[in-house]
């Protein structure tokens, strides 16, 4: 059976739970505390079929992904380009997010239709939201950057101030006063 790597690092949006396997980074987790700190390792592990080992040190396959999370919530980085491990999405749901992932960049959002229409699927605004939801590579694969065609922010499930947070350090909205 082969392993995966997992590690909290701390972040400007709390703490994320990372993993990776070797073919890339698999999983981020939000708000990494307590009982999600515990028990999402053993659900990747399950999703997986495989061990997981802890990189406390972020030493191995997450010490580049954790470098280029630090650089983005610095305001150094506006592209991850990191290897992606998508096993734990498939179908259109995989088809959303990368092209999520390839087409809507930095500092922009994109309406739940216009995605959907751009995957050749008018009128599944509702499935794209269904697919930001089962997002396994959150803030990676930028769903926080997927809105509401009248300009709502929508879902998300790392909650609006997450989602807020995010689309502020990129510009699109206005950074809190307070």
């Amino acid at each position: 059976m082969k392993s995966f790597e997992w590690t909290v690092v701390d972040s400007d949006i709390g703490p994320l739970l990372l993993a990776a396997t070797e073919d890339g980074l698999v999983s981020v987790v939000f708000h990494a505390r307590g009982a999600v700190r515990e028990r999402a390792p053993e659900q990747l592990a399950a999703r997986l079929g495989r061990g997981a080992v802890e990189d406390a040190t972020g030493s191995g396959r997450l010490a580049e992904p954790i470098r280029r999370l630090a650089e983005y919530f610095a305001g150094r980085r506006t592209e991850f380009g990191l290897p992606l491990d998508w096993s734990l999405t498939s179908g259109f749901n995989r088809q959303v997010l990368r092209e999520l992932a390839e087409t809507v960049p930095y500092g922009s959002v994109v309406g739940y239709g216009d995605l959907a229409d751009r995957v050749g699927r008018p009128g599944a605004a509702q499935a794209v939201g269904a697919a930001m939801g089962s997002n396994p590579l959150p803030l990676v694969v930028p769903c926080h950057r997927v809105v509401e065609s009248d300009g709502g922010l929508g879902g998300f499930g790392g909650g609006l101030e997450t989602k807020r947070k995010l689309l502020a350090l990129e510009g699109v909205l206005p950074q809190p006063l307070f």
